[in-house]
């Protein structure tokens, strides 16, 4: 059973800064984490070693007020996705910005969310896996204030939840929710609407799984935009009027009706705004995750807040800094950060700034462009009369927040004039 979230996160702050994290200062090795946060030292003359990757204190506040702000304008309860950064301490902030839960993608992220505490679970996928449901009902059966909902989209995966859960005794049903698929081509969920229905009914038919609900996902409407998203989530909002209709959740306390990325979340409340009355309380649960560190790249360029620009603006809050260490030609130069330090499956890292390594002034990277990445290289093209020399420092922006906070455990909370703060823990 999980301990209480505010306890559980701060014992974190006893881990002991050694060689397991990179970019910490060499000379702090055997102080906690708490203690090298209170010394409040330099990101830039403190002793961290680049590479080196910052989330900005500030950036990652306004992000989640925002999108605070956001959901309670729209009526939508809050789940968003921990796999973004599955960070214990940015999971206490939400729920403390009002999230009504945490989601997660694959079992193991639900065991480090119990760990510290997280009470309220959505898993966002099918789980049929007997070891992990064993583990899952034993949670559920310790702690009656646990609730843990999944995806089911087949009679098959309803089949093997069911055989396992009743080997494992299982005393509280697995609360589900029907996944309908985003279309042909795209990835988990039922086809049609019949298969949803007869999903549906596989479970009514089990005593160890109880629908809940609806979910889906649209950011994998194939050829996405404006239109068939909201065609799609319309269909979801009534696959759950149609199956409220048939008493598929008599046994329910409140439906829950889930969608929502990062990418068109301004589009699930548009239609989530359209829900009917049903029999019980409705759960608009939206899902979006990357929002809390942003980026610059993928989602500077998706966000809904671009279509809606009164809603506000995400920040991106990542910023990896990097060390020239070669200056070989006029037109190139090597930095000593590559594919095991910043996100690249999307968008190379952009790079932003440069602090001057003999005065420590910063200055826009004019000039200056990531090409290409090695393991432990970043490859940079420079102008004709760019000013960068081997020892300066560069600051990039980076794509893809989910790939970006796994590649570092230890990530330095950095205020605007580089004073580290905390240091942000991640398990993945």
């Amino acid at each position: 059973m999980g301990t209480s979230s505010e306890e559980a996160v701060a014992g974190l702050a006893g881990i002991r800064v050694d060689h397991r994290f990179k970019g910490l200062p060499p000379d702090a090795e055997g102080l906690t984490v708490g203690e090298l946060a209170a010394q409040r030292r330099s990101l830039f003359t403190g002793g961290f070693t680049t590479p080196v990757l910052a989330l900005s204190a500030e950036r990652v506040e306004h992000n989640l007020a925002l999108l605070e702000t956001y959901t309670t304008r729209h009526g939508l309860a809050f789940a968003p996705h921990g796999k973004t950064s599955m960070a214990p301490q940015l999971f206490e902030r939400q729920l403390a910005h009002g999230a009504w839960g945490i989601t997660a993608a694959v079992p193991h992220q639900v065991r480090v969310y119990r760990a510290y505490g997280i009470a309220r679970i959505f898993l966002a996928n099918e789980v049929v896996d007997a070891a992990a449901l064993r583990w899952i009902s034993a949670e559920l059966d310790a702690d009656p204030g646990f609730r843990f909902v999944c995806y089911v989209d087949s009679v098959r995966g309803v089949e093997l939840m069911d055989e396992a859960l009743r080997a494992a005794g299982a005393r509280r049903p697995v609360e589900v929710v029907v996944e309908l698929g985003a279309g042909e081509g795209a990835r988990t969920g039922a086809r049609t609407e019949e298969e949803c229905e007869r999903v549906a009914a596989a479970v009514a038919a089990t005593g160890t799984l109880r629908l809940t609900g609806v979910a889906g996902y649209e950011g994998e409407v194939p050829e996405a935009d404006g239109e068939r998203v909201r065609a799609y989530l319309r269909r979801l909002v009534a696959l759950a009027a149609a199956l409220d209709a048939a008493g598929r959740f008599a046994d329910a306390g409140d439906v829950v009706i889930s969608a929502g990325g990062s990418a068109w979340f301004d589009a699930v409340a548009d239609v989530f705004a359209e829900i009917p009355e049903l029999s019980a309380p409705v759960v608009k649960l939206l899902r979006s995750g990357a929002y809390v560190s942003h980026d610059d790249g993928h989602y500077r360029e998706a966000t809904p807040f671009n279509r809606v620009p009164e809603e506000g603006a995400l920040e991106p809050a990542f910023r990896l800094w990097a060390q020239v260490v070669s200056r070989p030609t006029e037109r190139q130069a090597f930095v000593n950060a590559g594919k095991r330090d910043a996100a690249y499956d999307l968008d190379l890292p952009e790079a932003q700034v440069v602090r001057d390594g003999r005065t420590g002034e910063v200055r826009p990277a004019a000039g200056v462009s990531v090409v290409k990445l090695s393991d432990q290289h970043g490859w940079i093209a420079t102008e004709p009369g760019a000013d960068l020399e081997v020892g300066d420092w560069v600051g990039m922006g980076l794509s893809h927040p989910c790939t970006s906070f796994d590649k570092w455990q230890l990530i330095p909370l950095v205020t605007a004039d580089g004073t580290v703060t905390d240091l942000v823990r991640t398990f993945f």
